[in-house]
């Protein structure tokens, strides 16, 4: 059964918030880590700042068009606990598990997106594809930066 338009809104406004939120922390990350192994990870991070960015875009617009609103930051709620800007700041190890978290999260939300939409809201269930398709390829990327990170 699909999601009524209200729900559909609400489950939009969770994850424009959970990009924004992964915004404000991927943009922590790639200014504060230090180190010479960090370089490449600030630089894929200072990357997806900007993708993260329009996926919040392209999910706000969509809560507009079908009839609710984007909500300002005092209607936000961060809860990414594990992508915190840690004391040590080489510790590079910790970020990335944190950003694999953050995507994996991601793609299931968009998936309950594509499901709540299926067969009734075609325009949302497009974009739900391809922002997950998006995390997808983020995850994946971190994922092998990981492996690089903790082979012996």
């Amino acid at each position: 059964m699909a999601a009524s338009n209200k729900e559909v809104i609400e489950m939009l406004t969770t994850a424009y918030n959970m990009e924004l939120e992964t915004v404000t922390n991927y943009l922590a990350a790639s200014i504060n880590l230090d180190g010479v192994r960090a370089e490449e990870i600030k630089k894929s991070l200072a990357a997806d700042v900007t993708g993260e960015l329009s996926h919040a875009q392209q999910l706000g617009n969509r809560i507009k068009q079908i009839g609710g609103a984007a909500p300002g930051s005092q209607k936000l709620k961060f809860t990414q606990t594990s992508l915190q800007p840690s004391s040590n700041s080489t510790d590079v190890v910790s970020v990335i598990k944190a950003v694999i978290e953050a995507e994996e999260a991601a793609i299931a939300h968009y998936k309950k997106i594509i499901k709540a939409t299926d067969g009734e809201d075609y325009v949302t269930q497009d974009m739900a594809i391809k922002l997950l398709s998006d995390e997808e390829a983020h995850a994946v990327l971190f994922r092998g930066f990981l492996k690089e990170y903790t082979q012996s």
